[in-house]
């Protein structure tokens, strides 16, 4: 399976990550990426940068030395009604928003709360993406939020990053929630949710858990920039219509 693209990527803006965009740009060109997203951090993350420095992504072009870049960001959710840390007029200017829970900004809560925390995010006309949904550290209904991500047409990451020790335990979670996305039709995307250059585009944990549960290739956004312009085409984002 030939992955193009890679949607969940931090630059030293985030505060604790160490490379750039130009830099992530030329290791896409090395690796034989089309397309990645600059999804920086929001915010409500300590260290993270300040909103200005998402919302003038717009100075951004759409083509760096031959890759395409979405202007993202992984906006927190700030409470268990799905807030997030960006106003929507930040929002509506970029291509690509993920939102997700960090413990660092949210103390976790029950099953209950961490579940509504993100059906109600997914409710959010500029949430495209939920990420890391996988963390035990926020147990979640995974019916419940799979369902919701299905109708909302949101789409549910499946986070390389979080096998390897970000969010120790996940890959359990992770794999029940990529047979539940099978079973009710959910789209899916993996993200390396690379913090240095050098992780841009690994995918090998999440490679193994779609192969070994036969996981679709309809159902997977990373095997075509067409098929991932086409969905946030098909959810109004302004910049692909």
């Amino acid at each position: 399976m030939n992955f193009v693209l890679d949607t969940h990527v931090h630059t030293i803006s985030s505060g604790h990550a160490y490379s750039t965009l130009a830099e992530y740009v030329q290791m896409a060109k090395h690796i034989g990426l089309e397309l990645i997203a600059m999804t920086d951090h929001g915010p409500a993350m300590p260290g993270g940068p300040h909103r200005f420095h998402i919302g003038n992504q717009r100075v951004l072009p759409e083509y760096m030395d031959g890759i395409r870049v979405l202007r993202g960001v992984e906006a927190n959710i700030i409470d268990f009604d799905g807030g997030l840390d960006l106003e929507e007029r930040f929002l509506k200017r970029l291509d690509i928003v993920i939102a997700s829970l960090h413990d660092v900004v949210i103390e976790p809560g029950s099953r209950k709360q961490n579940t509504n925390a993100l059906l109600r995010a997914m409710e959010n006309p500029y949430v495209d993406v939920i990420a890391h949904p996988g963390n035990p550290a926020f147990p979640i209904d995974i019916d419940a939020f799979v369902r919701k991500a299905c109708e909302q047409d949101v789409l549910i990451e499946i986070n390389n990053s979080s096998f390897g020790g970000s969010r120790r335990g996940s890959r359990g979670n992770c794999v029940t929630i990529a047979q539940k996305a099978m079973e009710y039709g959910a789209k899916v995307i993996a993200g390396s949710d690379a913090h240095v250059v050098y992780d841009l585009g690994r995918f090998d944990d999440v490679l193994d858990v779609f192969d070994d549960i036969e996981m679709p290739t309809d159902l997977i956004m990373n095997t075509s920039v067409d098929k991932l312009v086409d969905h946030l085409r098909n959810r109004g984002r302004e910049v692909f219509l």
